[in-house]
């Protein structure tokens, strides 16, 4: 196994990671991001970001591409590695990964979280054969067909938008009376003759033969079902945390999400953690940033850097 040391190691580069990762190399700390799956996390996922950051709109993946050439060009490590334990080393943290153990005088956790699965009946077996979590990616696949979005919050109301581009009818299943999300898009959501709002239902399984073709679900008041023709279910149901990797002292809501004080530090001296996968986290892009930040220069101050 290989080893390496470092004053600084970020877990995970989504927008989150790749920002404190920036910020603590900019201070001339030796710092390593790992990221087990694509640099950039989840806004990948997004053509347009909502709202746009500084500078206009552009994509998830561009604002992550040219994140992560500026990590790069200031002299980041970026090891595409897994990141299986966390734990104290006499004065230096260690991360144990899949290909070695490295360490550092402080960690920046910027995990992120993983979209929650409906853990229904047909969800994992219908996996990539109809049922997604990737409007932009997936869309034009069910151009002229009818979709199933579950979810009542920004994520579900933002890819019902993005599939109503292509899809001749959006089913949109909630399980409350009214939409959680913002605003502006529950409006734009309602302006789309091809969206349907389905009140008061959740869904209870996904049917069909080599692909998806209906998904049955159930009136939470009534309890009665019915099953909603279709080619394509995706679900936006929520975020779970990505940390399994951290040690039980690191301290976890009741969702798991982690516990940290306003300075982003842990219960775990010398771990900070920010963005999606701390307990509190705002959700927006400008949270992503701003947590980032924080932690970085926390992380900073705590190794003598300004």
């Amino acid at each position: 196994m290989s080893a390496s040391n470092f004053d600084v190691i970020v877990i995970g580069a989504g927008i989150t990671g790749l920002t404190a990762a920036k910020h603590t190399t900019q201070q001339g700390l030796a710092t390593a991001s790992i990221e087990a799956l694509l640099f950039g996390g989840l806004v990948i996922n997004i053509n347009e970001l909502d709202p746009a950051p500084p500078g206009g709109h552009v994509s998830g993946t561009d604002l992550a591409s040219n994140l992560m050439l500026e990590i790069t060009e200031l002299g980041a490590a970026t090891l595409s590695e897994t990141v299986t334990a966390l734990a104290r080393d006499g004065d230096f943290l260690s991360v144990v990964t899949d290909a070695g153990q490295h360490r550092a005088r402080a960690v920046i956790v910027a995990s992120g979280a993983k979209l929650k699965r409906l853990g229904i009946p047909g969800e994992a077996e219908f996996e990539h054969k109809g049922v997604s979590q990737c409007a932009d990616c997936d869309g034009p696949m069910y151009k002229d067909e009818d979709v199933v979005v579950v979810g009542g919050g920004d994520s579900a109301l933002q890819e019902a938008l993005v599939l109503a581009n292509y899809c001749r009818r959006v089913h949109l299943v909630h399980r409350g009376a009214r939409f959680r999300a913002r605003r502006h898009l529950i409006d734009a959501v309602a302006a789309r003759a091809n969206i349907r709002p389905v009140w008061n239902t959740v869904a209870e399984e996904v049917l069909g033969a080599q692909m998806v073709n209906k998904v049955r679900v159930r009136n939470v008041g009534s309890g009665q079902t019915t099953e909603i023709p279709c080619a394509g279910l995706f679900a936006y149901i929520g975020l779970a945390p990505d940390c399994a990797f951290a040690p039980p002292e690191v301290k976890r809501d009741a969702d798991g999400f982690l516990v940290t004080d306003t300075s982003l530090q842990t219960a775990m001296a010398g771990v900070f953690a920010a963005g999606a996968v701390r307990s509190g986290y705002g959700g927006m892009l400008t949270d992503a940033v701003a947590e980032a930040e924080t932690a970085a220069a926390a992380a900073c101050a705590r190794l003598g850097k300004r």
